[in-house]
């Protein structure tokens, strides 16, 4: 017996019988498409129904000698275009019948091995409806239900649907590259869809020309704007002092300022954390003796200023006033060095445009986090990042609202209804909460619908720290994972996160006996990190918890049904950004 052969099954020798009988049906389906459609074609022109011999003589004297000699009392344009026409349908046909059997033939894209309708049923329409009638008291017996009352759309499944939402008691993690479709498939349409009030942070104002005059219809709109992002006048200001009427919230806010400068969360040496301390016991003190962030800047400018001191006393925080008088009592080489550290946590405010929206204003309208979410307001909070930001200010008002959140919550049995809407769009840069990974899970289950947008894995390390994004993934109910993931050890992580895959092989083997056939099956990755890396912008890889990983398609807001409507007036949004910038520009 001679030595068994294996080869590709799809070799050059394997495939002649099968492209002679494909040939073959498709000269057989073309010539029937040309024979009816001349046939119709010429019917229609008048000449009656007179369709030449099915027969190979006529296929023949198709080809020699045109369409005109098979119907030669039919002018050759009617029956060219009956021709046509019915050649249109068929290719119309044929595509119906390779969508509906197999659409990723259309697409380009196996989804094999990844989750289908079945599998994601809970994220279904009517699934969707059912669970927002448990979370949400106020829809009981609301007949029908709006799509967006039942959460949030996150797209539609690859190839051909269905659409998939989540629960607004999920919490949200999305990793996408720049221009990869995080703004117009994900943060506008989250924002134009909300049913509660909404908070967005964003370092461009693209979101907030496009949905401002969208959410104005809704509720009042807040525009927190310290370094003319989107070149807004002043019509607000926040107290932010008022969140420092305890130790703990003054702790939390003297940590939003020290993480804008500082890039890992967990690793904080001996100047960062006595500078927390510091501003942690003056913010404690200027909200205790009514004083103002000025005044805050004025203590730090004079380490020999004993004001902060005083005032603790005053209010019975003894221990806290030793603490900071310790500070100021200690080694000169010290004291300055933390002082200084302190100094730079605070920087921005130093700034005068931007202290203004911090610092109370008659004049002006006082935001309060409070009221804020229990409306349907919106509260668009831009800044800059880099250096001279105002990341600690925009991450302290983010976190002042989100908390008052969660005590309304409390208060209304649990969960916000309308849930709230939180879209952190570079949270990484404008929005550094420190303990974000830890109150993730925590928000979802009281209402608060978090989005966190990131452009990679890695940006978020250098935030919270490896241990801090870690809990940050784990806590996110829902991950999308979009185009231009670059990061080689995070792809190919959620290339072994999506698994494997059976996948046949076929086996050839030949002797002086004859030939056989055997099928062997062998395990492969059913998205290889190259495919992770270039998914299609527009698209993005879905992990929900408990469901295998699937496929989906972001919907654009410019491809909504009402987008004509929503273009107009974020066209008329930029013209007055534009010219708001060119008046500060000339008078400047």
């Amino acid at each position: 017996m001679t030595a068994a052969g294996r080869r590709s099954p799809t070799s050059a020798e394997d495939l002649l019988p099968w492209s002679i009988v494909v040939v073959a049906a498709l000269s057989l389906l073309g010539f029937s498409t040309i024979w009816l459609g001349g046939s119709l074609g010429a019917a229609m022109a008048g000449a009656g129904w007179n369709p030449p011999p099915f027969s190979l003589s006529s296929v023949v004297t198709l080809i020699n000698k045109g369409p005109g000699a098979l119907w030669p009392n039919a002018p050759e344009g009617a029956v060219i275009g009956g021709i046509t026409g019915l050649l249109c349908v068929l290719f119309v046909l044929i595509a119906l019948v390779l969508f509906m059997f197999d659409g990723t033939l259309i697409s380009g894209r196996s989804s094999k091995g990844l989750a289908g309708r079945k599998e994601l049923a809970s994220l279904t329409p009517k699934e969707a409806a059912n669970r927002a009638r448990q979370l949400r008291p106020s829809l009981k017996g609301v007949e029908p239900l709006h799509p967006d009352d039942t959460g949030n759309l996150l797209g539609d499944l690859e190839p051909n649907g269905p659409e998939l939402r989540s629960s607004y008691e999920d919490v949200e993690l999305d990793l996408m590259a720049p221009r990869a479709g995080k703004s117009t498939g994900i943060a506008v349409p989250r924002v134009l869809r909300a049913r509660g009030a909404v908070l967005l942070t964003s370092n461009k104002s693209d979101v907030y020309s496009v949905t401002r005059a969208e959410r104005a219809k809704a509720g009042r709109v807040w525009t927190f704007d310290p370094q003319g992002i989107a070149h807004t006048p002043q019509e607000m200001w926040w107290d932010m002092l008022a969140e420092a009427s305890t130790i703990e919230g003054a702790r939390r806010l003297a940590g939003h300022f020290v993480g804008a400068i500082n890039d890992d969360a967990s690793k904080r040496d001996f100047w960062i954390s006595a500078a927390q301390n510091t501003l942690t016991a003056m913010f404690h003190a200027a909200n205790r003796g009514k004083a103002s962030v000025t005044d805050v800047l004025a203590w730090l400018a004079d380490p020999a200023d004993r004001t902060p001191v005083d005032l603790l006393r005053d209010a019975d925080m003894g221990a806290l006033a030793d603490q900071l008088q310790g500070t100021i009592r200690g080694a000169v080489e010290t004291r300055d060095g933390i002082y200084e550290t302190t100094r730079q946590c605070v920087a921005c405010l130093l700034d005068p445009k931007i202290a203004a929206w911090v610092m109370a204003d008659p004049d002006l309208a006082q935001f309060r986090p409070d009221e804020h979410v229990l409306a349907a307001d919106t509260l668009y909070l831009l800044s800059k990042d880099g250096g001279g930001s105002a990341a600690g200010v925009i991450a302290g008002i983010a976190d002042a609202t989100m908390r008052a959140g969660v005590v309304a919550a409390e208060r209304m049995g649990g969960r916000l209804d309308p849930p709230m809407t939180a879209v952190l769009d570079e949270a990484a840069n404008v929005c550094r909460i420190s303990d974000l990974p830890d109150l993730y899970s925590h928000f979802g289950s009281r209402g608060i619908n978090v989005v966190t947008l990131l452009q990679s894995y890695r940006q978020g390390s250098r935030v919270w720290g490896e241990a801090g994004m870690d809990a940050l993934w784990s806590a996110a109910t829902i991950k999308l994972l979009g185009a231009g993931l670059d990061d080689a050890d995070f792809v190919e992580k959620v290339s072994r996160l999506v698994g494997e895959h059976d996948v046949s092989t076929l086996s050839y083997s030949r002797s002086k006996d004859g030939s056989s056939r055997s099928t062997s099956y062998r395990l492969e990755r059913v998205l290889p990190p190259d495919r992770i890396r270039a998914l299609p912008k527009g698209t993005a890889l879905l992990l929900a918890t408990g469901v295998r990983p699937a496929l989906i398609r972001l919907r654009p807001w410019y491809k909504e049904p009402n987008a004509s409507r929503i273009q107009g007036a974020a066209a008329d949004e930029v013209r007055a950004i534009t010219a708001r910038a060119a008046q500060e520009w000339t008078g400047a």
